[in-house]
């Protein structure tokens, strides 16, 4: 036995040789492994000797040239910005701004809207609460810093009368208060500088001398909308501020202090006559604008822009609206004013109220844009399409020159560079969906997928309008298959179809022959919001009910025709639709074809509850099924709600039933006396 003071001894003994073996195998690994790289790169596998110099040479070369990278600099959003390029949109769920809370994930089109205000209400009362308590809101937690969830400064710091106060003032908007400081400081004799001034003319002639509306609340006095932003607000979220356009005041506060200069630059001319076309005071603007020229004040662009703008407003012929943006053109020229986008836009978007000049001169601007290096925006395409759809003869000409517009702009991205530039994609549709014009209005789509360019559809409203038409232009010209493709790949994610576009997939079905899919359709149009709708379900039904199809497709009809029978009768908690023959009629004849004869019986009883009359076939329909199921009490019963009915098919349809069914004595005189007379009986009803 050995003992423990024994064994350490042995221990070392064993692990002394096996220090040994690692180390040789150590040194003998490195050793192969030497000389393994040498014979490696000395193979040739059977190159020349050229190709073996030129190998050795690449190899010398790239142990001898070790280049470092240059250190990148990755901005705050990379990892998120990396994140989001590796998730593609779910085509099934609903937009992303609505995924915080399933529970109010729209269902319908009217849900959408109702959450959407809902969403910009609370983040409006949440943003007020923030900025009139910043005290409860001094840590930020966000990493990056996230400046517009801080609390912004709402209330006046500064009491006394200074300068700056005055500028306090102009930077919180706070356009009444700024004046009465301004005009404070002038009594007391308290200079204000120049630059100061021209921020407080900015400011009045921004809000056109009137606080800004705040959300919530709304000025009512001297407002107006022209139609042309009263059709494209129609029907879009708007918030307060959207539903007011003031006008220019005469002797305005901008006015007073402009002519209390003492000396008036470019920036104070361009403020006022800028506020002045904002407003409406067109004329005004034209006339300040001489003023300007008389006192020999050079123009800037934003000043040849606005009245450019407006220059369709102070003239009414055709030729003298361009007379006058020519000459305004050849004034910035011999001022030496370097036109940039909005210039041209603002010319090309005028040559819309040009008439039958615009498009000539719409076109000789485009080349003159491309001349300066000008790069037009999506808003100068929109205004060149208007002004072609509306000089265009026939339709042909607006597909021409959208075909050269989207030969230009394939496979370019798109970033916002003018307010108009959301309305391009929805008017290049329309004119697509005008022109039935398929091949083109997949271009459209396609333009819009292309990087980011989806984020200048513009609002909820645009956007409905866009895939709106995109999708009727489907439903007329393409398969059905290519339809319910594009159908389930829109819907819900980013259209919410309205009625119109649920019947237009119906004609689709029709069309190809595809109605055994309506009982699916009906589903979604439930889903949709739209089972209220008395027009879209009639339709539905008159589709079911028009033609006789194999068993298992009219067993899913009369499913299906059983469950419409639910949005007559309220039974959702919602208005219910009122009760018309062909309702009624259609749903029968699909209980009917279903051999659901019990169900179909309760529908008949419904017409003379609903007051309304069934058609003589749907009558002689019945009788057949009478007839299949050998229910000769029915078939009577049948014959007497005719004669109720007064319908003239009374006696036809005792006759048949007499040599068609066994009955009774009792019920043989009552057919007999029906079709004698056709008068109903005194036991019917």
């Amino acid at each position: 036995m050995v003992s423990s003071s024994q064994k350490p001894s042995l221990c070392n003994n064993m692990a002394a040789p096996g220090r040994h073996v690692g180390h040789y195998i150590q040194r003998n690994t490195q050793f192969l492994r030497n000389n393994f790289e040498q014979l490696w790169s000395h193979r040739s596998f059977g190159w020349s000797p050229a190709l073996r110099q030129q190998a050795a040479e690449a190899n010398k070369e790239s142990t001898d040239a070790f280049v470092i990278p240059r250190k990148k600099t990755w901005s705050k959003e990379t990892v998120l910005e990396a994140l989001a390029s590796t998730v593609g949109r779910d085509p099934t769920a609903h937009p992303y701004y609505f995924q915080d809370d399933p529970y109010l994930s729209p269902r319908t089109s009217s849900e959408f809207r109702l959450y959407s205000l809902s969403q910009e209400s609370g983040r409006s009362a949440a943003k007020y609460f923030v900025d009139s308590n910043p005290k409860f809101f001094t840590k930020d937690f966000a990493e990056p810093h996230i400046p517009c969830l801080m609390p912004e400064t709402v209330s006046l710091l500064l009491e006394e009368m200074s300068e700056e106060a005055l500028k306090e003032r102009i930077s919180l908007r706070k356009v009444t208060a700024a004046v009465d400081m301004y005009d404070q400081l002038l009594q007391a004799g308290t200079a204000v500088s120049v630059e100061t001034t021209r921020e407080l003319l900015d400011l009045i002639c921004l809000y056109c001398d009137r606080d800004p509306v705040q959300e919530g609340g709304a000025q009512a006095e001297d407002t107006e909308e022209s139609a042309e932003e009263a059709r494209r607000r129609k029907g879009r979220f708007r918030r307060p501020s959207d539903l007011l356009r003031f006008t220019w005041r005469e002797n305005s506060n901008a006015e007073r202090i402009f002519n209390l200069l003492p000396e008036r630059d470019t920036r104070c001319y361009s403020a006022l006559i800028r506020g002045m076309v904002k407003h409406g005071a067109y004329a005004k603007a034209f006339s300040m604008y001489t003023d300007m020229l008389n006192n020999r004040v050079t123009a800037d662009v934003h000043v040849f822009n606005a009245l450019m703008s407006a220059a369709p407003d102070v003239r009414d012929k055709y030729n003298e609206r361009w007379d006058l943006i020519a000459e305004l053109l050849n004034q910035m020229s011999q001022q030496k004013v370097q036109p940039n986008l909005l210039t041209f836009n603002s010319v090309l978007k005028a040559l819309r109220r040009c008439g039958y000049l615009g498009k000539t001169q719409a076109l000789q601007t485009l080349n003159e844009m491309k001349a300066m290096g000008i790069a037009p925006s999506l808003a100068s395409f929109d205004h060149v399409l208007a002004v072609f759809s509306k000089s265009a003869s026939s339709g042909q000409g607006n597909t021409d020159i959208l075909q050269d517009v989207m030969s230009e702009l394939a496979g370019s991205s798109f970033t916002c560079q003018d307010p108009d530039d959301f309305l391009f994609f929805s008017s290049a549709m329309r004119i697509c969906l005008d022109n039935k014009d398929v091949e083109l209005g997949y271009k459209v789509q396609s333009l819009v997928e292309q990087g980011e360019n989806w984020r200048l559809l513009g609002d909820s409203y645009q956007q409905s309008i866009f895939y709106g038409r995109f999708f009727n232009l489907l439903c007329m010209l393409e398969h059905i298959d290519v339809v319910l493709k594009w159908y389930r790949r829109l819907i819900p994610s980013l259209y919410y179809p309205n009625p119109q576009g649920l019947r237009d997939l119906l004609q689709a079905l029709d069309t190809d022959g595809r109605l055994d899919l309506l009982p699916t359709i009906w589903k979604d149009i439930q889903s949709l919001g739209h089972d209220n709708k008395s027009d879209l379900v009639e339709e539905l039904l008159s589709l079911m009910a028009r033609d006789r199809h194999s068993p298992e497709v009219q067993e899913a009809f009369a499913v299906c025709a059983l469950d419409v029978r639910t949005a007559f009768s309220g039974d959702r908690g919602r208005l219910s639709l009122e009760w018309s023959n062909a309702s009624l009629s259609h749903i029968t004849s699909l209980l009917l074809r279903a051999n659901n004869t019990q169900q179909a019986w309760e529908m008949l009883q419904l017409f003379k509850s609903k007051n309304r009359v069934p058609e003589e076939g749907l009558l002689e329909d019945f009788l057949s099924a009478c007839r299949s199921d050998g229910s000769a009490d029915r078939a009577v019963e049948l014959v007497q709600l005719s004669a109720a009915f007064c319908l003239s098919a009374t006696p036809r349809l005792a006759n048949q039933t007499l040599a068609q069914f066994d009955v009774t004595e009792a019920q043989r005189a009552v057919l007999s006396e029906l079709e004698a007379t056709g008068e109903p009986s005194v036991n019917s009803g």
